[in-house]
């Protein structure tokens, strides 16, 4: 009898699946990760209240405290294939969870910092490696969760980000004139680390297909046992000095043989061959899969991400700085980048909603939707007061919710890498567009230093994102071409085994015997 050993995973109890639920558990994930969402890229965004009062304190340029949330940015997407090994080695729930402890003790340490160096640490690089550890194992395990509706949840659940700049921003505003910042910014440190609990519900899955009920064979037995005879010798075939036992199938003996039924052990022995062979030995788990870089489909998709990375944050920091200097007031800039944010919460739902329907080719509307957020940013420049920036803003801020909320879900389709590769894949295409998060806003500034024109940096933008839709395109094309080049290769293997075949001993032993008798009448 064969037995199978379940394996226990300390501190974690791992949801098992004959197939992927689609629900369940996943409801719970999704919640989870709105709250992620939220606690990460939500406070990044926010994190610009605490400008003023940091370049006060410090006596710094705007330009060098800029640099705090550059280097977390660059942090956590650099670090992404680290979050991809401590994953797969020690689950998705502790990385999560020690992700957590480390942006809080990055935040509330930096509560205290006396120079802005301190906050490249504390913020930069400790805060930036939790980011890491907490968002992106996250959205891992909740595109296992959920197949036919993972585009939707995916999109819904994003959303946190999109709440957390409306409700972060005006509180922690509120919250430094009752304490000042260096206390709102140790609230916001303790407030983080509920991460840590979010992350506690993040509970394995297991999908494990029902194969043995595939392998049993059917009740009356299909194969029966022959013994041939030779009429000169009137030696047997099976015989206990020679060892040999044949089984074949009626249909490769003649009618006139006598045959057998086979006997319980032989079919026991059978049924055991085929359990093993449907159900081979798991091989063991590679930490970070790189195979994925051999794949044209996926290396265009991660030059897209790199170059599309360029648009995602340089309009949220300049948004602002272009609407004073065509003259509009503080307050009036202001709504135009809460406006941006309401737009995106609609762009995510509505991409999400969108990619749900069947059948539909996701990475064609991902496509679509790059090429019409580049027309967006080329559009800023030429808006030159109050409603032409607002409605820019709108339209900017519904396409980046579009592909900010689907374009690392995307990774689990076939036509990309599939979800068995998500994981590995996920870590290696966040890693690749850490280089355009670290040099995106700082590019954007130096255009705007050399031209003193703050449409520049729109124009920067909107040329990474149109790189971005060109590698996008390429995606699919290359995807069927890999796989068409497979198949040819399989059907050559194919060819070429089939003709090295050996006959079935059986059938020259019977045409020998015919062939014998024959010879015998003639004689």
């Amino acid at each position: 009898k064969m037995t199978v050993k379940a394996v226990k995973m300390p501190c974690t109890t791992p949801n098992v699946y004959t197939k992927v639920p689609d629900g369940g558990w996943g409801w719970t994930i999704a919640f989870a990760f709105f709250f992620v969402e939220a606690l990460t890229y939500g406070i990044i965004k926010s994190f610009g209240v605490f400008f003023n009062d940091l370049m006060e304190s410090f006596d710094e340029t705007n330009s060098r405290i800029s640099w705090i949330i550059s280097i977390c940015v660059f942090v956590q997407t650099f670090t992404a294939p680290l979050s991809t090994v401590l994953s797969n080695r020690f689950g998705h729930r502790f990385v999560v969870m020690a992700g957590g402890v480390l942006i809080s003790t990055g935040m509330v340490t930096a509560s205290f910092a006396r120079t802005v160096v301190d906050m490249y640490v504390t913020i930069g690089v400790i805060s930036g490696l939790g980011y890491c550890l907490s968002f992106l194992p996250t959205v891992t395990i909740l595109s296992q969760y959920f197949d036919k509706r993972r585009s939707l949840v995916t999109a819904v659940a994003s959303t946190g980000e999109c709440f957390a700049v409306f409700s972060f921003a005006p509180a922690i505003t509120a919250l430094k004139e009752q304490i000042g910042w260096r206390y709102s910014l140790l609230s916001v440190g303790v407030l983080q680390l509920s991460i840590v609990i979010c992350g506690s519900l993040l509970r394995p899955i297991i999908i494990k297909e029902q194969e043995e009920v595939k392998a049993q064979p059917p009740e009356e037995p299909t194969e029966t046992k022959y013994m041939l005879e030779n009429e000169q010798t009137r030696t047997s075939i099976e015989s206990i000095d020679s060892g040999v036992e044949i089984t074949t199938s009626p249909s490769n003996v003649p009618g006139n043989t006598k045959a057998e039924p086979k006997s319980e052990e032989p079919k026991e022995h059978v049924q055991i061959l085929v359990e093993n062979n449907s159900t081979p030995p798991e091989p063991k788990t590679k930490l970070l899969d790189f195979s994925v870089m051999r794949d044209y489909s996926f290396i265009c998709y991660a030059f897209f991400g790199l170059f599309a990375t360029l648009g995602f944050f340089a309009p949220s920091l300049y948004i602002i700085p272009l609407s004073l200097s065509l003259g509009i007031g503080k307050d009036h800039s202001a709504y135009i980048l809460s406006a941006m944010a309401i737009a995106e919460v609609f762009g995510r739902i509505s991409a999400g909603w969108v990619l749900n329907k069947k059948p539909i080719r996701k990475i064609y509307i991902e496509l679509i939707c790059v090429v019409l957020l580049s027309v967006a940013l080329f559009a800023f420049p030429f808006a030159s007061e109050f409603w032409g920036l607002m409605t820019c803003s709108i339209f900017f801020g519904f396409m980046l919710g579009t592909v900010a909320g689907t374009h690392i879900p995307l990774l689990a389709e076939d036509d990309v890498v599939g979800i068995a590769k998500m994981s590995s894949a996920a870590g290696v295409y966040v890693f690749i567009q850490s280089l355009a998060g670290l040099a995106g806003p700082p590019l954007a500034g130096v255009l705007v230093d050399t031209t003193q024109n703050y449409s520049s940096a729109f124009y920067s933008c909107a040329a990474g994102m149109v790189l971005g839709a060109v590698f996008l395109s390429l995606v699919r094309p290359c995807k069927a071409g890999l796989c068409h080049r497979q198949q040819q290769c399989a059907e050559e293997s194919t060819a070429e085994v089939v003709p090295d075949l050996p006959d079935d001993f059986i059938e020259m032993d019977i045409g020998k015997a015919e062939n014998s008798g024959k010879g015998s009448d003639g004689v």
